[in-house]
């Protein structure tokens, strides 16, 4: 699976702080996605998704994006 956070990102952190395996903020207060999830971070990359208060993050399986 991948994570992608688009042009929405308001720079919450809210994603970070749930996974910060696979969220991490930038010098410029958005959120950026690190590459590929790993099975057992797949959990907490869906709840950060869902919890993204303007729907800034995109989760999808690799080759069906």
């Amino acid at each position: 699976m991948t994570a992608y956070v688009n042009e929405n990102c308001i720079g919450c952190g809210l994603c970070a702080s749930i996974c910060p395996e696979v969220f991490q903020m930038t010098d410029e207060n958005v959120a950026l996605a690190d590459g590929e999830i790993l099975p057992e971070q797949e959990d907490a990359a869906k709840e950060a998704a869902q919890s993204c208060p303007v729907n800034a993050i995109e989760i999808g399986k690799i080759g069906l994006e």
